[in-house]
């Protein structure tokens, strides 16, 4: 069976699918991914449904090599260094992996987060019907750990992909600016109306007690109308509470699964990957926005994301009229010479 060797993989790389879903009522934890566009996109490129499992890169970076037969891996995300032997690659990219090649990912100029997806499936047994991985509770993934050297993750269905190596074009990854948009509530009357406006027009920066249970902000201090405890209701994703010391926390894939501290605001869907791909230090301001609005933005994301990205070839094998029409093939400067 072809499978994927681990060389060396940092602190916080897990297999990751859509998520552990149904089972919030009785205490379990979603997990999945942190940027759900950027999954979506590496297994795109490849043909698989967007939430299938893939690896899930943070900032400790991976190596890693097929064996027992090529593998054809896809890479999405944040703007991470991507090598293969030495080849830098771009940040995005669909490549075949043969046996014994060294992939390395390792952190770039931007973003927190990229998927390595595979033209297969990776055979692990599911828990609960997925393979998302929740480290703090020991379920999921490989042994309901985090990766580490020498890891083998079994592709099972192997497809054989004969394309080049590819650029993936994902606009909509690009996630310009530095505004998050969210949903007040659901207790936002807790905080008298100046309080959220200083939530609104605050400058927030990300702490570095952050992970994937919570993104910690650094800011101004939000004070509370009616104490800082509320009756533990069910949490959602990019749920934004706002403990005693008035500093916000946004939940993040690892939530839990109740909280007791009032949330003031959500992070609209389309724009938690966005939030997700902050690094410690960054610094951000919320916007808000209504119930329709965010919908009408999730709409447009999954309208591209319903799409398989293009593919670029990084070495064009075809020459169609089109591309030579539009490339300069002159090299080097054409003198006039004058008549004698």
């Amino acid at each position: 069976m072809t499978a994927l060797i681990v060389h060396a993989a940092g602190p916080g790389v897990t297999i990751q699918d859509e998520g552990r879903h149904g089972y919030l009522r009785y205490g379990v934890t979603a997990a999945g991914p942190m940027d759900p566009p950027a999954l979506a996109t590496a297994n795109r490129a490849l043909g698989n449904s967007p939430g299938a499992a893939a690896i899930e890169v943070s900032l400790g970076g991976l190596e890693l090599s097929a064996v027992d037969g090529p593998v054809a891996v896809a890479i999405a995300g944040g703007a991470f260094k991507v090598g293969l032997d030495g080849r830098d690659l771009p940040a995005a990219v669909a490549v075949p992996l043969e046996p014994d090649a060294r992939l390395t990912i390792r952190p770039g100029a931007a973003g927190a987060w990229c998927y390595v997806a595979v033209a297969g499936r990776i055979d692990l047994a599911p828990a609960l019907g997925s393979l998302a991985t929740h480290t703090r509770s020991g379920i999921g993934g490989l042994q309901g750990r985090a990766l580490t050297a020498g890891d083998i993750i079994p592709i099972a269905t192997t497809r054989a992909v004969n394309a080049p190596a590819a650029a993936i074009e994902a606009p909509w990854l690009d996630r310009p600016g530095d505004v998050i948009r969210v949903v007040l509530g659901p207790q936002d009357d807790y905080f008298a109306p100046d309080q959220i406006a200083a939530f609104l027009v605050g400058l927030w920066t990300l702490s570095g007690r952050s992970d994937r249970m919570a993104y910690q902000l650094d800011g101004p201090t939000i004070a509370h109308a009616k104490g800082f405890n509320i009756v533990s209701d069910g949490v959602t994703l990019g749920a934004i509470q706002v403990p005693g010391h008035g500093r916000p926390i946004v939940l993040m894939a690892d939530r839990q699964s109740t909280g007791g501290y009032p949330k003031i605001a959500a992070v609209i869907g389309t724009d938690f990957g966005k939030l997700a791909q902050l690094r410690p230090g960054a610094r951000f301001g919320f916007a808000a926005v209504s119930v329709e609005e965010a919908v009408k933005a999730r709409r447009v994301q999954a309208d591209f994301l319903a799409k398989r990205p293009v593919l670029r070839p990084l070495r064009r094998t075809e020459f169609p009229s089109e591309y030579l029409l539009g490339v300069n093939l002159i090299d080097g400067a054409v003198a006039e010479v004058n008549e004698l």
